[in-house]
């Protein structure tokens, strides 16, 4: 309806939509027609002659009546206003219900218009021959637009379309398929499928072939000439994940997955939910598991404050303590963008939570003081650190202010306002140094254990290596580099690193904390090195491109201050266990408490006047720092024999 000047009514048809409508309702008409008696012939295999004649002029005299009430069901079962082209599972059960009450229907209205004198208005078959008839016209006058329009867009797409292959004929392959298939706008073909089943081996699912197990991957690959691979198996084990990934990676397809099984708990699979496989699912282990709900009930109505609680670490432990009902988190940034990113996330994801965001620098120490004299934190995680070794390197003296006295204006705070526990992240590159970044971390475990020995707060640390996709990791490099063309940098092809989860480095730090007695240094358990050219390598294969060909390595060499290897315990360290096979303790270190404040005073004048030696008094603080001097190979990362 549209309005008009003198606000008269004028009336806007949709000749579209209305010329539609009279086009199924007269085929509707003839399919009535034609179901009504071609029920009957069919009672006489087609045998007009046969045919007894009151039968005949009985659905003669209903028809009339019949054409009319059977549209009208029809009207009602809303036959003539559902969208065809996206016809389903509903629309099927409409059209059989309409079919049955229109036999019901004609079934007690016909015998009104019996011949006189017959004993039936029709024979007893009649009524499912006349039902199966008028389903099978319908059936193909709906779904017909459906089929058609399904092969114009497959063979208008063939020609450019992405070939792909399915691993795993389950449920969330199913959906999937079925996605992509009834899809307008997908250019995606599926070829195969792949499972392991072999119940399953020679099964169509959507009229799709199960060629076989995963040792038919790379063989399929070649013969339907598979473009990306799509893994769907949200409930296969890491372990499970990276022995298909360790075969698909040799066919250069791009591949993607389901993150994981609430994918399919939630009914959530579909094509929007494929993400691409990161690396990290060909490191190939469990997960660590931590029962946080047993271990955070020192969390739990506890006002805890997180340093740094906008960078990679620190925010994801403000998630999982968020968790755990404190009775006030309080996150503590100099950045505000990153500050600002988790507080809305939080705010929305818990709406009770007692959540406080201050701004401001560790290494402030009247602010730092002002905070924990205002907030009285019981529970102090200190995450607040410049860690990028090779920037570091050219700003040592930053390092030192930050990491080394911003550590130490915090605990003094804390030591002076009654916290309770003192949590701070320390670093595997702090075991036997040979950057800055390394080092200061070293003398801030060492400022830790002194003053867990003078006050009644209980100060720790927990050590651990590189955390997948933390900001400044170098996965999000490479992602970058293989996003434009390449080349991809390693800095050297023998260089190894553990590697761990963000969230499950913080819930080892978080069941470190709950362990703490006071002095530990808390050394978590990394899993196995990783060579960095596999990892540059995998990264490659997986995001569909060959290595040296399409995507080329270039060796950089070691920048300063890195190592080939990093090491998790110094050698006069013990190791002592705990209950989680996942988290150690290093032994204490004996130190010149005296000897060692002189030292941090002299190192704390020298980083406010800009010293330009600083690496040398670093070193009188830490005697197994080596750094590299102009015009030596010390610190090239190799180990010396005996080391």
């Amino acid at each position: 309806m549209q309005k008009t000047k003198g606000n008269h009514k004028k009336i806007v048809i949709n000749y579209q939509k209305f010329y539609r409508r009279t086009a199924l309702a007269a085929y509707d008409i003839i399919s009535v027609v034609a179901s009504s008696f071609l029920a009957l012939l069919f009672r006489y295999d087609f045998q007009l002659d046969t045919v007894a004649p009151e039968f005949l002029l009985s659905v003669r005299n209903f028809l009339g009546i019949n054409v009319c009430m059977t549209i009208f069901i029809f009207y009602l079962f809303r036959l003539y206003n559902s969208l065809w082209a996206f016809a389903g599972e509903t629309e099927l059960q409409n059209i059989v219900l309409a079919c049955l009450t229109s036999s019901v229907a004609t079934g007690i209205g016909i015998n009104f218009f019996r011949t006189e004198g017959a004993v039936k208005a029709v024979p007893d078959s009649y009524y499912f021959g006349y039902f199966f008839f008028l389903l099978l016209f319908l059936f193909a006058s709906r779904f017909s637009y459906r089929f058609l329009r399904s092969r114009k867009h497959k063979l208008q797409n063939r020609k450019n379309s992405i070939s792909v292959m399915i691993i795993g004929a389950g449920e969330a392959g199913n959906t999937i398929i079925k996605e992509i298939i009834t899809s307008n706008y997908s250019t995606m073909v599926i070829r195969c499928i792949i499972d392991d089943d072999r119940n399953k081996w020679g099964q169509f699912i959507q009229g799709i072939r199960v060629v076989g197990g995963r040792e038919k991957i790379i063989e399929s690959v070649d013969l339907y000439d598979i473009d990306e691979i799509f893994l769907a198996i949200p409930s296969a084990s890491p372990v499970q994940i990276r022995e298909i990934l360790e075969i698909c990676k040799e066919t250069n397809c791009k591949l993607r997955s389901l993150p994981g099984l609430y994918q399919l708990v939630n009914g959530e699979v579909n094509v929007s939910k494929l993400r691409d496989v990161e690396v990290e699912d060909l490191l190939g282990r469990e997960p660590v598991h931590v029962d946080l709900d047993s271990i955070l009930g020192y969390v739990q109505n506890k006002v805890v404050l997180v340093t740094g609680g906008g960078g990679s670490i620190g925010s994801e432990l403000c998630r999982q303590i968020a968790t755990h009902k404190p009775s006030r988190l309080i996150i503590f940034d100099i950045y505000e963008n990153n500050a600002y990113d988790i507080q809305r996330e939080l705010r929305e994801k818990y709406p009770e939570l007692n959540l406080t965001v201050l701004i401001g620098s560790v290494r402030n120490t009247n602010r730092i003081n002002a905070v924990f004299e205002t907030w009285k934190p019981d529970i102090v995680y200190h995450a607040a650190a410049h860690k990028h070794v090779p920037l570091m390197e050219d700003s040592p003296n930053e390092a030192v202010k930050n990491n080394v006295f911003g550590t130490w204006k915090t605990a003094m705070a804390a030591a002076q306002n009654g916290t309770k526990k003192f949590v701070m992240i320390s670093t595997d590159k702090a075991v036997n140094p040979t950057n800055i970044m390394g080092a200061s971390k070293r003398i801030c475990e060492m400022i830790i254990q002194t003053f867990n020995r003078n006050y009644d707060t209980e100060f720790v640390a927990v050590r651990f290596g590189n955390v997948l996709g933390s900001n400044g990791s170098v996965i999000p490099l490479f992602k970058k580099q293989i996003e434009a063309g390449g080349p991809v940098t390693v800095t050297h092809p023998d260089i190894i690193r553990y590697f761990m989860t963000i969230p499950e480095a913080v819930s080892l730090v978080l069941q470190a904390g709950a362990y703490a007695k006071g002095g530990e240094i808390f050394v978590l358990d990394m899993g196995e090195p990783v060579r960095i050219l596999d990892l540059a390598k995998n990264l490659i294969r997986l995001s569909g491109y060959q290595v040296d060909e399409d995507i080329k390595i270039v060796f950089t060499g070691l920048r300063p201050g890195e190592k080939l290897y990093e090491e998790l315990l110094m050698d006069e360290e013990g190791l002592q266990e705990t209950e989680n096979k996942k988290i150690h303790i290093g032994r204490p270190i004996e130190l010149d408490e005296k000897k060692f404040f002189v030292q941090l005073k002299a190192l704390e004048e020298a980083s406010k006047n800009e010293c330009s030696d600083i690496r040398s008094l670093i070193r009188e603080i830490v005697p197994t720092y080596h750094y590299q001097e102009a015009g030596t190979e010390e610190n090239r990362g190799e180990k010396k024999e005996g080391a």
